[in-house]
């Protein structure tokens, strides 16, 4: 159990007092002011924080807060963060993260850590693009994209993050985005609650090598539109005018809208995070537009044992059963012999 603080703290607590390099308008900084939000409201100590990153933007968020960290190597946040927790329960570990960081030269790190549910918090980055080396396209990069390594326009099909939390067996899974920082310190604190791997997929901005690539999900003229924000127990509604919804068609997932075709909110899909099946929360997490609006806030938030508690659970039995419990006891068992 992480030690909780009767000390009441604040934002300023976690502000680290270095300078904060990310370019002026980078959706980065959103990011980071929510995280300094939410991690008061979660309750431990401040020296019970560690953040584990690998390389890249995103992964400098360990000299941004005033916590411990671990500045880490390419693809390798996951690795690291897996023993730091695994040494340290009385840790509360996130990883910070990148779409080329985790997705590419980390991907076998991220699926297993999420198969085997070990209790972290992954803050996964996602701004279509290598921002750090200058401007490579990168796994979520969308098909026919020109950057300075696809100058003919990307062949390569790209990961949606969901749906590869999903396949790897995840317990966790949500999504927002850096022009709502609100509310990505509240579903970062739906993140913390959770035991086992939680993955929060942070759609962000980079101004310099891919400026608009989350533009038609976020300008203000089109956002109601093509934004689903979930919450749980509430019926998954949205549009302009409050009246589209989504439901369980023959097909699939269908966009109506409601008092058209004699359709009513009872047709609408009312949002259940905790289900068991990921059937639903996967067609949510794949939802993108003009079809579909884009689904934010908590997907998938499912009860399974996690890592370290079966890891507890399996040496607790072991000690319990074992003849062997000090080095007398080692040096003593099986064969011996007495030498002259």
């Amino acid at each position: 159990m992480i030690e909780r603080t009767t000390e009441k703290l604040t934002k300023q607590d976690f502000a680290s007092d270095q300078m904060v390099k990310w370019c002026p308008g980078c959706g980065d900084h959103a990011i980071l002011s929510a995280i300094e939000n939410v991690f008061p409201q979660i309750g431990y100590k401040k020296e019970k924080f560690c953040v584990v990153s690998g390389i890249g933007c995103s992964s400098r968020l360990p000299y941004y807060l005033n916590t411990y960290g671990i500045h880490g190597i390419h693809g390798r946040a996951n690795a690291i963060a897996t023993g730091v927790r695994l040494f340290n329960r009385n840790l509360s570990v996130w990883i910070a993260t990148g779409d080329g960081d985790s997705l590419a030269i980390g991907g076998n790190h991220f699926v297993h850590i999420i198969r085997r549910n070990l209790d972290v918090n992954i803050l996964l980055f996602n701004n279509e693009i290598y921002g750090l080396t200058k401007g490579q396209y990168s796994p979520t990069s969308p098909m026919g994209k020109i950057t300075k390594s696809s100058p003919q326009g990307t062949i390569e099909h790209p990961f949606t993050v969901g749906e590869l939390v999903m396949g790897a067996q995840g317990t966790f899974f949500a999504r927002v985005i850096d022009t709502h920082p609100k509310f990505i310190s509240e579903v970062l604190l739906e993140a913390a609650k959770h035991d086992g791997t939680s993955v929060v997929e942070m759609l962000q901005n980079c101004v310099i090598f891919n400026d608009g690539a989350h533009k038609y999900i976020s300008d203000k003229d089109n956002r109601e539109d093509r934004q689903l924000i979930l919450r749980q127990g509430e019926p998954m509604i949205f549009g302009k005018e409050g009246n589209k919804g989504i439901r369980m068609g023959q097909n699939g997932l269908e966009v109506v809208t409601i008092g058209e075709d004699g359709v009513t909110i009872d047709d609408i899909l009312v949002h259940d995070m905790t289900r068991q099946d990921p059937g639903v929360h996967l067609m949510l997490a794949k939802m993108k537009p003009p079809q579909f609006p884009i689904a934010l806030g908590v997907i998938r938030s499912a009860d399974a044992a996690s890592y370290d508690q079966l890891m507890d659970d399996l040496i607790a039995t072991h000690i319990q059963s074992c003849p062997i419990h000090s080095v007398d006891d080692l040096l003593n068992s099986g064969d011996t012999w007495d030498v002259e």
